[in-house]
């Protein structure tokens, strides 16, 4: 408004914005199909309405200038408008890098705290459900020269995640980093805001976040339009993959492992996802194998250890639906690979059925119990299977019965390409009273012999000499750890997380254990628990 009634002293001077002082004034803003439609009015008069294929009320502001400056220059409104409705926004410019009816992502190059302000109003005008921002600040100079009035800029976001500087050949500041604005945010009152040293993690810690109406928002005048565009390409996949599932399936992106192993450790999976059904999981496999996608299936997640890198591909946990049905017919009971073998003992019992008491000891579901032919109390899975039902590597059904299958100690090599459905169990007829008696020998047994803390189960096979577990309390290797990864005081062949302990803590220790067996006993100790995925 100032700056229009100075103009209005200057006769070769003309003033534009919002101003009803304003030469050339913008009036009546409206969001249509993520374009900018506006009024023009010029002293008062309306000259017509212009339409830019660009969100942003101060895109707006900039077309309204040059409006003025063509219609100056005598050119015809109608003509301006024109060509105003052709023009395609410079790249980095709220630039739409992907876009469905679930999700929107954009980039835009604002790395100074006015610039970002603007951009997050024009986000949240798009009426998305939220708005999450990846940002990379530019210059440890302009951090440090503008650290407050970056804490108040990030107001329209509703989740943050700040990297590190992009230093623009500048040499770091001592104490100035990503961490100082996230702090200064987190100071304003914002609490949706996290700090992400690296660059090339960022677009997990927003993808994870991720739900259907969010837009993304990368903002920052360095390379931070790369992890924009590395989201892009996986929500590519991700929503093919949410087809197949459909509704009642899950699908997510970059999923922490560490949230669906009993270790409680592991980096993310590219692709986290849930099928319900057996057709839904053929799918997922034709799918998987047509795109040359890596696919590994994962039941509860015990007697499994992942990389703190996490798994690349397709990692689908069969659960829910048909994969959580228990049936019981005579003495056989048929069971999901998604249902927990405790389920299956406690329905053997419910139904009279015996000899299925051990399974209330592991912790893992029937898939996995299947992949490791596991056991307890003496007893292996195998020892009750009559029957499977898995999908090849085709998506191709088969049943086959226990005869004709090749199961080996904590093994099990079909599983190895194939993808178990459903296995029948036959126990056999017993009184209440004495299943119940075995079912709470096994919780005792349990109870005594094996830590409460976080683990894996069993580390390492036993050998043909001595048990392992046995083998590392000889060793003097009880208690010993590294990190938060520490060996049960309680059972030898246990290696506990104490709280906050990585994959690699682990590894180290577990490769400790073994250099000792071998240097000590000339022992050889092979692992039972499964070791899968990248490092960090």
């Amino acid at each position: 408004a100032n700056a229009a009634r100075l103009c209005a002293q200057r006769k070769t001077v003309v003033s534009y914005g919002f101003s009803e002082n304003a030469d050339y004034r913008g009036a009546d803003i409206e969001l249509r199909d993520f374009a900018s439609v506006f009024c023009v009015y010029l002293r008062g008069q309306q000259l017509g309405e212009a339409v830019l294929n660009v969100p942003g009320r101060h895109n707006v502001h900039n077309a309204i200038g040059v409006i003025a400056l063509a219609n100056e220059l005598g050119i015809p409104f109608e003509k301006i408008a024109a060509s105003l409705r052709k023009f395609e926004h410079a790249r980095r410019r709220f630039e739409i890098k992907y876009s469905s009816d679930r999700f929107l992502l954009v980039d835009d190059y604002a790395h100074h705290p006015t610039e970002i302000s603007a951009t997050l109003r024009t986000a949240r005008s798009t009426r998305r459900k939220r708005v999450l921002t990846m940002f990379q600040p530019h210059r440890f100079s302009r951090t440090k020269a503008l650290c407050h009035e970056f804490g108040c800029a990030f107001d329209d976001a509703d989740r943050i995640v700040v990297t590190d500087v992009y230093a623009a050949s500048e040499a770091s500041i001592p104490g100035i980093s990503g961490q100082t604005i996230a702090d200064e945010i987190v100071r304003h009152g914002h609490r949706g805001v996290s700090y992400q040293p690296r660059l090339d993690w960022v677009h997990r810690d927003v993808g994870n976040m991720l739900s259907s109406g969010d837009l993304v928002l990368s903002l920052g005048a360095g390379n931070i339009h790369e992890q924009l565009s590395i989201l892009a390409a996986d929500l590519v996949i991700a929503e093919k993959l949410k087809t197949i599932v459909g509704e009642e399936g899950d699908v997510r992106l970059y999923e922490p492992l560490s949230k669906h192993t009993t270790l409680r450790v592991g980096g993310p999976a590219q692709f986290w996802v849930e099928p319900r059904n057996e057709t839904a999981l053929s799918e997922l496999i034709r799918f998987c194998r047509d795109e040359s996608l890596p696919l590994f299936v994962i039941g509860r997640g015990s007697n499994l250890l992942v990389r703190d890198g996490g798994i690349r591909g397709v990692v689908v946990r069969p659960c829910g639906g048909d994969f959580d049905r228990i049936d019981v017919d005579d003495n056989e009971i048929t069971a999901g690979v998604g249902a927990k073998l405790k389920e299956v003992a406690y329905a053997g019992k419910a139904s009279g059925i015996g000899g299925l008491e051990w399974m209330e000891g592991i912790p893992g579901a029937v898939g996995g119990g299947l992949r490791m032919n596991a056991g307890a109390m003496g007893a292996q899975t195998f020892e009750n299977i009559v029957r499977l039902r898995y999908l090849d590597v085709k998506g191709n059904p088969h049943t086959k019965s226990r005869d004709e299958l090749d199961v080996r100690y904590r093994n099990f090599p079909l599983l190895e390409r194939n993808f178990a459905v459903s296995a029948t169990f036959r126990g056999h007829a017993a009184p209440r009273e004495q299943i119940e008696e075995r079912l709470r020998e096994s919780q005792e047994k349990r109870r005594t012999s094996q830590p409460i803390a976080k683990s894996a189960g069993c580390i390492f096979k036993n050998t043909d000499s001595i048990p392992a577990g046995k083998l590392v309390d000889e060793l003097g290797l009880k208690n010993s750890c590294v990190g938060k990864a520490r060996v049960s005081q309680v059972h030898g062949n246990f290696i506990v997380n104490d709280g906050g302990a990585t994959a690699a803590d682990m590894l180290e220790l577990i490769a400790k254990i073994k250099a000792t067996a071998r240097a000590q006993r000339g022992i050889e100790l092979e692992t039972e628990v499964q070791i899968v995925g990248e490092p960090a």
